[in-house]
């Protein structure tokens, strides 16, 4: 698995609330300035599905981000399958006011694991941005 993680500067129940709900998720979805996250869709419950659509400004690349919750502990962790059956988890923990995120993945084969976590990390700054703004 691949680890990723970021301090966000505050309260668990706001970045918990960030982080699952589509309204936020629109809003920092995305490793780079040139993409965007259009549309996001969620049921946050235990088999319920997402969909998070991600594609560039220009509109020549983008894809589907899907997958079906496997575990939704609000506000402490979520778990995830993708359509490609990789896992992921994401631990919440609030430490003196701020929120710890912890997020591993399994690797897909595509792609380097440097390239992933890059990715991943990328977006995960953007969610600490947007965040840290609310």
């Amino acid at each position: 698995m691949i680890t990723v993680s970021i301090t966000i500067n505050k309260p668990l129940e706001m970045v918990w609330e960030c982080f699952t709900s589509p309204k936020h998720i629109m809003r920092w979805n995305f490793a780079a300035n040139d993409w965007h996250c259009p549309s996001a869709i969620n049921d946050l419950v235990e088999d319920g599905t997402f969909t998070y659509r991600m594609e560039s400004k220009n509109k020549k690349f983008g894809f589907n981000l899907n997958g079906k919750f496997t575990m939704v502990d609000e506000p402490d962790e979520l778990c995830y399958v993708l359509e490609d059956d990789r896992n992921v988890e994401v631990t919440f923990t609030e430490i003196d006011g701020d929120t710890k995120l912890i997020q591993r993945f399994d690797a897909e084969i595509e792609n380097s694991v440097e390239l992933q976590r890059n990715s991943w990390q990328a977006i995960l700054d953007n969610f600490k941005k947007y965040t840290e703004k609310q």
